[in-house]
């Protein structure tokens, strides 16, 4: 044998088999938020796991975009693999409302399985996310009221409190409810509150804890049910998930749509009661609204479902009102498995 050919054999024989694809992917969450550790980190392990190595995450330390940039950070290729908060970029999305009205369902892992279902049987068509590749969708646990004012018993306790949301349903619903609804990234909320530019925050029950908001807060009021949830997507930059071989996307395959969905909505439990723990520990003063207040926050929902119905779902061909009557089926269907 040559020793040139020998050499080239060698190196052959050494090499690779495969073209490593890496994914940049980024949380705009703190590290120990459950978007980042209870749902980010082990995913990516899992997409490590299946493929043998073969496709790995990059887990960026800092998120190379504010929260509200990206969709177009993912879409740029400043990151390749992230979660996008629906209603941080205002009238992108309209038929993802859906799954973010009132009394939707009690956990997370519910609704966002409940959403993945229906989003992938009806609402997936009108193909809202563009070219981003999307993996998952999905809704944090259900939202509730925290406040460094007073007692929140009754619509009228609500009446002029500025309150930080996330867009979407949560952004209208606040004004509905007589509120100063202040659109701002879950990261600020520290600032907010603490410098008294914000009065409380409509948020799920993780977030006291996550965002270490407890010596903050002097009022909580749980809403069964919740209040209104906020929805998200797991998304991929379509050119680098295009590098990954169909081989290899077959077997990240299970990993996606709804065993997406659930994971992150598990997680999000799971933090859900580590928060509330953390605010019944500090002895926050807890009310539970009770029919009076369930009942006015119905009313002044219904409106916003109806607008919903004609001025958003309707001209895109959507039938809004099937929409959410299978939405909630689809709930009381897996509420009931449990």
């Amino acid at each position: 044998m040559k020793p040139a050919l020998g050499a080239a054999l060698a190196f052959l024989a050494c090499a690779p088999a495969f073209a490593q694809v890496v994914l940049n992917a980024s949380s705009s969450a703190p590290p120990a938020h459950p978007l980042t550790a209870g749902m980010l980190v082990p995913f990516c392990a899992d997409i490590e796991k299946v493929t043998r190595a073969r496709v790995r995450c990059n887990i960026l330390p800092k998120a190379p975009v504010g929260a509200v940039q990206t969709l177009d950070g993912i879409k740029d290729g400043l990151m390749d693999l992230s979660f996008i908060t629906h209603g941080y970029t205002p009238g992108r999305f309209a038929l993802t409302d859906a799954a973010e009205f009132p009394f939707m369902g009690d956990t997370a892992e519910i609704t966002s399985v409940a959403f993945q279902r229906i989003h992938e049987r009806v609402l997936a068509r009108t193909n809202e996310h563009g070219n981003l590749v999307l993996l998952s969708v999905f809704t944090h646990g259900p939202g509730q009221i925290y406040n460094t004012r007073r007692a929140v018993r009754t619509i009228a306790d609500l009446e002029g409190l500025k309150i930080r949301v996330g867009g979407g349903v949560g952004n209208d619903l606040a004004r509905n409810l007589g509120a100063v609804p202040m659109l701002k990234s879950a990261t600020e909320s520290y600032e907010l509150l603490s410098s008294g530019i914000a009065d409380g925050v409509f948020f799920p029950k993780d977030s006291p804890m996550s965002f270490k908001l407890v010596p903050l807060i002097r009022h909580v009021t749980y809403v069964p049910g919740g209040l209104y949830n906020v929805t998200f997507a797991w998304v991929a930059n379509p050119t680098k998930w295009n590098r990954i071989s169909a081989a290899d996307r077959k077997l990240i395959e299970p990993l996606l749509g709804e065993a997406l969905a659930r994971r992150s909505g598990l997680a999000w439990d799971a933090a859900d009661a580590r928060g509330e723990a953390a605010v019944r520990e500090a002895k926050i003063p807890i009310v539970i609204a009770g029919p009076q207040l369930i009942a006015e926050i119905r009313a002044r929902a219904e409106p916003l479902e109806r607008e919903w119905i004609e001025k958003k779902a309707k001209p895109k061909g959507v039938d809004g009102e099937a929409v959410l009557k299978a939405l909630r089926a689809e709930i009381a269907a897996l509420q009931k498995e449990k």
